[in-house]
């Protein structure tokens, strides 16, 4: 089925390894793949020496100057044991050349005080906006009318959709939105409070991504989700689908009563997108090659395409402007792949009582994520385990320790940092304001977060 977002919306900045297309002649005179660069880069980077490595961002090849990456975090085996992983602590990328020739225009990229956003230089106010408190005053009724929006009579069934709308989850999705939504009515010359539909769409955003949280767990046989026993592992699966079932429906029309065709249709691609997505992460690519490309496309259906379309819906209910739409969708659509690549990271070097969920879950589940598809340039061992989905014994602790004996979670974190930048470089094309700022803010609390 045809994609009905933006063709933008299907590109990803990919390492050169994996790009096949003839626009990768452009990267020049390379000395080998992209992640060799990398590795070379961080094995004998001292803190101030600069390797010069390719990257092809969104279509556009481009040239970085990058030092180590990475910061001091905590790793945990598959156990419970948690210790400090040897990684760098800092993060100074130098420069950043957004032009096809890779000469000219140079700019800064990096702040070298802040250990992984860019957000202070490319902004001029000392002190970006925080998030949650510009958010807040929209969030907090948010679940107690989505709590509404559920109302059933039979109290079980009740007690069983209420469940994760207790408000302690991190809300990152209707925070989005309701930031992105203001931001627009400012740049759109309206004022800055929430239109009914944003709200709506604030609160949709949620309903979906909880509603397929329900339906993962089922899939994945999770008993852990936020720190507490899941819906499934309680209730049984067979009400644990039903329950999401439920929620699904009820953001279904919730999105009628906002009488807006075409927020109807970009919603429905997220519908869509979480399906394929799901599909996508059950399966695999033998071919190495294909893997990240798989990898990064199975990460935008299954956690980006919401944040990035229900930004975009925001975005048709104050302008018309095309352009607008696709700032909006650029936004969400980059953050939200920074946020799962994080996700990924954090499944190596969180505990699992600070996530809330157990560690190497992935792992466990069969799913080669960014850090074991970097970590397999350094330890190629990990090529038959990935193809047989880590089910032979003993598969699992290795892969683990591959994983932490190389640079693939730093590698990780530097993919992140750069779908970042490319955020903060789209939400910079509006209008100047207390909500533009705090998105800009959110990238680095994307980041830089340990749960």
């Amino acid at each position: 089925m045809k994609r009905h977002g933006p063709t933008t919306g299907d590109r990803f900045p990919v390492p050169v390894k994996y790009i096949t297309r003839p626009d990768a002649r452009c990267c020049g005179n390379m000395a080998g793949p992209w992640w060799r660069q990398c590795r070379r880069w961080s094995t004998s980077c001292t803190g101030t020496s600069l390797l010069d490595t390719l990257w092809y961002f969104n279509g556009r090849c481009v040239s970085v100057s990058a030092s180590s990456l990475g910061r001091t975090s905590w790793s945990s085996r598959p156990g419970n044991e948690r210790r400090p992983s040897a990684l760098p602590t800092k993060i100074n990328t130098k420069t950043l050349n957004f032009t096809s020739s890779l000469t000219r225009h140079k700019s800064r990229l990096l702040d070298p005080t802040l250990q992984s956003c860019c957000c202070r230089k490319i902004h001029s106010d000392a002190k970006l906006k925080d998030p949650f408190t510009l958010a807040n005053k929209d969030l907090q009724s948010l679940f107690d009318d989505i709590r509404k929006e559920l109302f059933v009579t039979k109290e079980e069934l009740k007690s069983l959709c209420d469940y994760y709308f207790d408000g302690k989850g991190k809300a990152i999705r209707p925070i989005i939105v309701i930031l992105m939504a203001r931001a627009l009515n400012i740049h759109s010359n309206r004022a800055g409070d929430l239109l009914p539909g944003q709200r709506a769409l604030a609160m949709i955003s949620e309903m979906i991504h909880t509603a397929s949280l329900v339906h993962d767990d089922v899939i994945d046989g999770s008993d852990k989700r936020r720190g507490k026993r899941t819906i499934n592992d309680m209730w049984g699966e067979r009400k644990a689908i039903l329950a999401g079932d439920l929620i699904l429906s009820a953001a279904s029309v919730l999105l009628a009563r906002i009488g807006n065709n075409a927020v109807v249709k970009v919603m429905s691609q997220v519908i869509e997108d979480l399906v394929r997505g799901e599909f996508m992460q059950l399966g695999s690519k033998e071919n190495e090659n294909e893997r990240f490309k798989h990898y990064l496309e199975k990460t935008f259906k299954k956690t980006a395409s919401l944040i990035a379309n229900s930004c975009k819906a925001v975005s048709i209910l104050v302008t018309s402007d095309p352009e607008v739409h696709e700032i909006a969708y650029q936004y969400g659509k980059n953050v939200g792949i920074a946020f799962q690549l994080v996700d990924d990271v954090l499944d190596f070097t969180s505990g699992a009582s600070h996530l809330g969920k157990p560690t190497a879950a992935d792992l466990k589940l069969g799913l080669a994520t960014g850090p074991v598809l970097f970590a397999c340039q350094q330890f190629p061992e990990l090529h038959a385990m990935i193809i047989r989905r880590f089910s032979s014994k003993g598969d699992v602790d290795r892969a683990w320790q591959y994983v932490l004996q190389s640079d693939g979670v730093q590698q990780t974190n530097y993919l992140a940092q750069r779908y970042c930048q490319e955020a903060i470089r789209q939400i910079n094309r509006l209008r100047p304001s207390a909500e533009r700022d705090a998105l800009i803010r959110l990238t680095e609390m994307v980041l830089t977060r340990d749960k």
